[in-house]
């Protein structure tokens, strides 16, 4: 069974996609970034944008019945690979107990100059996790 997960983005409309996707046991969240969408605010900061981005994508898990420790791949997209080691620490915290297999890509661009960071994960649900 598959259902969709919105945050009510202004791009989910426009772009014609789903924060995350459920699909059984796996949850797909999409490339995130550190709009705040309620407010629609960005942090202009690398730091920023990534705590935001987490807590965006803590937020989709949550509406899927999962959290951060239930990840099992995260890709991130900087533009600065520079920048990693600052985030190194955050997404440390975030990730510790889950471990994912994780990719590093340093990108041209993203969609808005604005953005320094996109972070995207795949998550397995806790409960049918223990039963495959």
């Amino acid at each position: 069974m598959r259902r969709w997960i919105s945050q009510g983005s202004q791009f989910e409309a426009e772009f014609g996609y789903a924060r995350a996707v459920v699909d059984g046991a796996w949850i797909h969240v999409s490339g995130t970034t550190g709009f705040d969408y309620e407010t629609m605010t960005l942090p202009e900061d690398v730091i920023g944008q990534c705590r935001q981005a987490l807590a965006n994508i803590a937020a989709a898990l949550a509406q899927a019945g999962a959290s951060c420790d239930d990840v099992v791949r995260v890709r991130y997209y900087l533009l600065d690979a520079g920048e990693f080691s600052a985030l190194a620490p955050l997404l440390r915290a975030h990730f510790a107990a889950a471990r994912p297999a994780a990719t590093m890509l340093v990108v041209a661009g993203l969609i808005d100059p604005r953005l320094r960071i996109e972070i995207e994960v795949t998550a397995h649900r806790p409960e049918t996790f223990a039963a495959s």
